[in-house]
């Protein structure tokens, strides 16, 4: 099996941070942007790519504030995501124009519904993937130190 690497974006702006919002059988569910990287492409340019893609905004990348796996045989939806290998790195993103709130996703994820800012404050109020990374976000917003590395969290 192949390990895949995946770029996520850590949007924060006035004490919010911008999600992709999600619905599935359970309800709405909220995910970092971001997704795979290609063949031949910087970790960077997916970055960019995947925000495109899902929140339709260009983004400034700033700072590797995580790295986490996702080992899909030990988590709850290990039903369908058992072979999964994956390691995902956080970066801390700025939109480069925040005005322009026009333009579209150009290839959402496939149970994407929208993009919510939610409030740092708030985020254990809402179905967050990972789970875990709502506590560091935190600790981040409140400039207090983290791990880099996550280990395989959910």
């Amino acid at each position: 099996m192949n390990i895949r690497n995946s770029a996520k974006a850590i949007i924060i702006s006035e004490e919010s941070v911008l999600l992709t919002k999600n619905q599935d059988d359970e309800g709405y569910f909220y995910l970092f942007p971001g997704g795979g990287q290609e063949h031949g492409e910087t970790i960077h340019h997916t970055l960019k790519r995947e925000c495109m893609e899902e929140v339709g905004k260009e983004v400034e990348i700033g700072e590797l504030l995580h790295v986490r796996e996702y080992i899909g045989k030990n988590h709850e939806h290990s039903s369908f995501d058992y072979i999964i290998h994956q390691v995902e790195y956080y970066f801390v993103c700025t939109l480069v124009n925040e005005l322009n709130i026009d333009k579209l996703p150009t290839n959402p994820d496939s149970h994407q519904v929208g993009i919510e800012w939610i409030p740092i404050n708030e985020l254990f109020q809402y179905r967050i993937y990972p789970k875990e990374l709502r506590q560091y976000l935190i600790k981040y917003s409140n400039n207090e130190k983290s791990p880099v590395y996550l280990g395989d969290i959910n």
